[in-house]
């Protein structure tokens, strides 16, 4: 018997072969929808989905136990992305209207980190860089004022001017941070809208997705044999 975790809030328990249940994994790590995945496994809809939940509460608790374990130097790109309505009447660009601001930091070559923020001010945008990223490090940002204070404190900062229409010169871009939230952007469309908590917990779901994109089924395994050690399943 394969049972669902109860340390998630997840208290009924399903019979469910080993077969389907690996099948299960490798279709949450392909990014099926538990619709999809119920026609390929033989299961109904709601058992998918409950399974489904549970893996991504795994992989969000990874994912909030990561950021606390990593310390970024060096060759950093720093970013905000809106969230939310196509298009808003009067409203565009930063400060748009009924729209998530996330604020994202990249590792080139390595691992992003994001954090929802209330404004793309200052006083937001730089206790999280000065929490995350090694004093010294090269950080790369576009011409956003926001970011004006970085030298201040320490940091090689280089600025793309965006509004100049230099987006990559040499090494001076912020082009894996910009592809990160393309993809993201992509990723949550297939969601139809949810709900500011839902959005949160799909944008951690994301950021572990794109940093194992790699090794996320060795990764999501390793989750659940935890889970299992911990007496849980």
């Amino acid at each position: 018997m394969i049972g669902e975790s109860t340390k998630y809030g997840i208290v009924q328990r399903r019979r469910i072969s080993e077969k389907k249940f690996r099948v299960l994994i490798r279709c949450f790590c392909s990014d099926c929808t538990a619709v999809q995945t119920a026609h390929i496994c033989l299961l109904n809809r709601n058992t998918a989905q409950r399974y489904f939940a549970f893996f991504k509460r795994l992989v969000t608790h990874a994912s909030l136990g990561e950021r606390h374990q990593y310390e970024i130097s060096n060759g950093v790109e720093v970013d905000e992305s809106y969230f939310g309505p196509r298009r808003v009447r009067g409203k565009r660009g930063r400060g748009a209207s009924k729209k998530v601001i996330v604020f994202g930091l990249m590792k080139r070559q390595g691992k992003v980190f994001t954090h929802i923020i209330s404004r793309a001010s200052q006083a937001e945008i730089l206790p999280i860089i000065r929490q995350t990223v090694r004093s010294g490090s090269d950080i790369y940002s576009d011409g956003w004022r926001s970011y004006d204070a970085l030298a201040i404190y320490g940091y090689n900062h280089k600025k793309v001017k965006h509004h100049e229409n230099e987006f990559a010169d040499g090494n001076n871009h912020i082009n894996g941070i910009e592809s990160f939230w393309s993809w993201t952007k992509h990723r949550l469309n297939k969601y139809h809208g949810f709900t500011r908590t839902q959005f949160a917990q799909n944008l951690l779901e994301s950021e572990y997705r794109f940093n194992h994109r790699s090794d996320l089924h060795k990764q999501l395994q390793r989750c659940i044999k935890q889970d299992k050690v911990s007496g849980v399943i």
